[in-house]
């Protein structure tokens, strides 16, 4: 799975993309609300580990997610 922080522009928010190996947008969330819904994508119990990886991300930088 891989991660890319989008920067939002005037009123549209940052953006996190998560896609699958193929790149395929699977999860489109803002960065700046609370995780949830995360057992559909596998990540269940990783909330913490993936803000951690979120805050850290650079803008419109693909990034391979190992939480």
């Amino acid at each position: 799975m891989y991660i890319i922080k989008v920067k939002g522009k005037a009123k549209i928010p940052d953006y996190i993309q998560l896609r699958d190996e193929n790149f395929v947008l699977i999860a489109y969330f803002r960065a700046d609300r609370p995780l949830k819904d995360l057992h559909r994508y596998g990540l269940e119990g990783k909330e913490t580990a993936l803000a951690g990886v979120i805050e850290g991300l650079e803008f419109g930088k693909l990034q391979k997610l190992d939480v």
